[in-house]
């Protein structure tokens, strides 16, 4: 199951391996049987860390979904919960305790928080006169969770960083980055070199190097796996996620939205062929639900081209996979025939995994060929050329006439201003009152938070220095290689992710040569040195790449993940990357999360 978190650069394994050794030590501080009473939020990103085997070795016999009223019946000796400290979360289990407690039963109650554990929590506990039902009240700090072998995630198990650190000015889950950085570095070693730019960065780099001066004495002897860190805010780029991703991964993530590494799909292109005389059945009515990972030797193959290249690589994996099966008809001894029986397995999982992506790739492109992708598409990418940014824009314009979708207005909309630094104050108050008309005037607080963060905002000075920045980092290149991509900007079809190109300059020829754009972009950028204890200076081999970990504070999208990848395979980069993150986002999942309203969004 994860073993393909050990085939990269960095063995992420290690990171899984102790997060289940934890859990499993709380398990067992619990004696007897168990039932897991589940934050239903939860059971996506422990899926990620343990299976429903490790729990079971564990004496959990059931597993609930946390809800009011009373708990089901279950013959167990302990009840545990597994909660995000959320105050509405308390009343629901101080629910379930006091209706067990008058059925008289004689269980063991416990609490596991997940990541941190709470005061405000435990007091509404009290309050409720539920507190001193419990046992154990522990906390399972769960920060970074490896989703493959180069990609690790926060998934929001704190709230959202962009909206905590633009909206409400609060640091806290900036402070969980950074622990969760000291984490990582127990286990891999310390960083020597920090480089970051924008505000959170400089805090979590700040909070880091305290915590790490705090535990001054109690270093880990460990020779470091990275070279650098690279800390960048979200806020420094606010253009890519805006934009639609044109990978393979990228866009299955725009169109059917990727969850923990799994995505639902429609059943009925994946129903098995009907067999005769069941042509009167139902179709499932069930989505299909495919994990994504590069445990599947496919899907590691396609998800980063650009999709306009995943037809051809499918084409080829057929005939491949075709020729395979072909040789059957030449074995002609017992052991070409045995051969030939051991790979069969291998061909068929090859088999399956290729019919079912070609279904996807047919969904997918069902989409990307329709009038209604290609004009959002162009309306984009004349945007991010700098065409006519600072004009009223007439598809924008028809989209709120139709009353298309609410965010994809606001997608194009916030694209708009960010590519002109902001709107002029009459194009602005036009593009606020036709919003507010059409939708609601409801969407006013969405409007603002937008404001708060940067995205949609009035323009304050005459110069927009977006064009500067486009053509210093190369941010537009044109007629981009799509199918044998030579560059960064194929995985949205010419635009280079600004986030990217950063990474990029940074590893080769380094940020001095692009000191003055540095200062356009918002927040500081600066470089930090950690020392190593004696006799741990990495002796670098002639020829072996660099390890630089990219943290995206605020959120990372994955033709961005691509873009990486794209860097760390290319032969004379020089760099291998490994990339974390506080959630893995699209445009429509992060405009979702500034919005007041979220589920008025139509």
């Amino acid at each position: 199951m994860s073993a393909h978190l050990s085939y990269g650069r960095v063995n992420l394994n290690i990171l899984r391996e102790a997060a289940r050794k934890e859990l499993r030590e709380f398990l067992d501080k619990c004696g007897g049987s168990k039932a897991i009473v589940w934050d239903e939020y939860l059971t996506g990103p422990f899926g990620l860390i343990a299976q429903y085997s490790l729990l079971k070795e564990h004496e959990v016999e059931k597993m609930f979904t946390l809800k009011g009223g009373r708990l089901p019946a279950a013959d167990v000796k302990n009840i545990i919960f597994f909660v995000r400290p959320r105050l509405e979360l308390m009343d629901i289990i101080a629910e379930n305790v006091i209706s067990e407690d008058k059925m008289h039963s004689p269980r063991d109650f416990h609490m596991l928080f997940v990541p941190r554990r709470s005061m405000l929590c435990e007091q509404r506990l009290k309050e409720q006169g539920v507190l001193g039902s419990f046992i154990n009240i522990d906390e399972y700090i769960l920060d970074l969770i490896p989703y493959d072998g180069d990609l690790l995630s926060m998934e929001d198990m704190h709230i959202d960083t962009t909206h905590e650190c633009y909206l409400e000015s609060d640091q806290t889950s900036l402070y969980h980055t950074a622990k969760g950085l000291m984490t990582l570095q127990a286990l891999y070693g310390t960083i020597p070199q920090i480089f970051g730019k924008g505000e959170c960065a400089r805090h979590v780099a700040n909070m880091m190097l305290r915590m790490k001066r705090e535990f001054a004495g109690s270093q880990t002897q460990i020779l470091p796996v990275f070279d650098s860190l690279l800390l960048l805010d979200r806020n420094v780029d606010l253009l890519t996620p805006l934009a639609t991703q044109l990978t393979y991964e990228g866009l299955i993530d725009e169109v059917y939205g990727i969850t923990n590494g799994y995505v639902k799909l429609p059943p009925e292109k994946f129903s098995a062929q009907k067999k005769q005389g069941e042509a009167g059945k139902d179709l499932p009515t069930e989505p299909k639900k495919m994990q994504l990972n590069s445990a599947e030797e496919l899907y590691a193959e396609i998800r980063d081209k650009n999709f306009n290249g995943v037809g051809a690589a499918l084409s080829k994996k057929a005939k491949i996979i075709s020729a395979a099966f072909e040789e059957r008809h030449s074995a002609k001894t017992v052991g070409e025939i045995k051969q030939f029986v051991s790979q069969l397995p291998h061909m068929q999982a090859a088999r399956s995994s290729l019919a079912n992506h070609t279904s996807i790739a047919e969904l997918i492109k069902d989409i990307t060929t329709s009038e209604a992708f290609f004009d959002n598409l162009t309306v984009e990418q004349e945007f991010m050329t700098g065409v006519d940014t600072d004009k009223v824009n007439t598809y924008i314009e028809d989209c709120i006439a139709q009353k298309d979708p609410l965010i994809k207005i606001l997608r194009l909309v916030c694209m708009q201003s960010v590519c002109n630094n902001g709107l002029k104050q009459k194009l602005l108050d036009y593009y606020k009152r036709e919003i507010l008309q059409t939708y609601g005037y409801e969407h006013m607080l969405t409007l603002n938070n937008l404001e708060k963060t940067g995205l949609l905002k009035p323009q304050t000075s005459t110069r927009n220095n977006y064009p500067t920045i486009r053509k210093t980092l190369k941010l537009w290149m044109e007629d981009a290689n799509e199918q044998n991509p030579n560059d960064i900007s194929y995985v949205y079809s010419g635009y280079a992710p600004l986030s990217i190109r950063l990474t990029q300059v940074l590893a080769r020829p380094g940020w001095r040569s692009i000191e003055e754009v540095l200062k356009m972009l918002p927040g500081p950028h600066f470089e930090e040195r950690q020392q190593l204890p004696a006799g741990l200076h990495k002796k670098r081999q002639q020829g072996e790449n660099r390890t630089t970990l990219v943290f995206f504070l605020g959120g990372v999208t994955y033709a961005e993940i691509a873009a990486l990848r794209f860097l760390s395979q290319m032969e004379d980069g020089g760099t291998e990357y490994i990339i974390a993150t506080t959630k893995l986002i699209n445009g429509t999942s992060w405009i979702k999360s500034l919005m007041d309203r979220p589920e008025a969004q139509s």
